[in-house]
């Protein structure tokens, strides 16, 4: 049972490692694989106010949604042969690469759910420094890291909505 402490410490701390250098650090490059992250997603995430349109598409559909679901669905498909080994871990790793899928998911699909119980995420997309709060599931690496930098519920926020409202007023 240990296994499944050891598995959520660690499937959080690959959460933020990958979001952190792959999806973002290889990611920044066009010719990546993982540039689908940057120039794609949080591309739709600013310009939808949190919404990206790709997780309204069939797992069908070869986009942005598709390919974190495949790479989810690897990362789970590498890590199933140490499950006679230990099956608490594993099992703990699987349901976490769910969990991120399904919270993320949620998240991008409505974004005023996000930023009441993931706003580390919302902070994510919507503060102004996109290369902090790599958590998506829950902010323990970011806080152990310190790459956590509240925005949701913040006075900064609140400023930024303001300008917003004074722009389309404006407009």
């Amino acid at each position: 049972m240990f296994g499944i402490a050891i598995g959520l410490v660690t499937a959080n701390a690959a959460e933020w490692a990958f979001h952190k250098y792959i999806t973002h650090g290889l990611g920044q490059n066009k010719g990546s694989f993982w540039s689908f992250h940057w120039f794609d997603h949080h591309r739709n995430v600013r310009k939808f106010a949190g919404r990206d349109p790709d997780y309204e598409t069939p797992l069908t559909k070869w986009n942005g949604q598709t390919k974190e679901a495949a790479a989810l669905l690897g990362a789970s498909l590498a890590i199933a042969p140490l499950f006679p080994i230990a099956p608490f871990f594993v099992g703990t790793m699987i349901y976490s690469a769910f969990d991120y899928y399904r919270t993320h998911k949620r998240a991008h699909l409505d974004p005023a759910w996000a930023r009441e119980h993931v706003p580390w995420h919302y902070d994510h997309h919507m503060g102004p420094n996109q290369d902090a709060n790599w958590c998506v599931t829950r902010p323990w690496m970011d806080n152990w890291m310190g790459t956590r930098e509240p925005y949701a519920h913040t006075e900064l926020e609140a400023r930024a909505e303001a300008k917003r409202a004074r722009r389309a007023v404006a407009a």
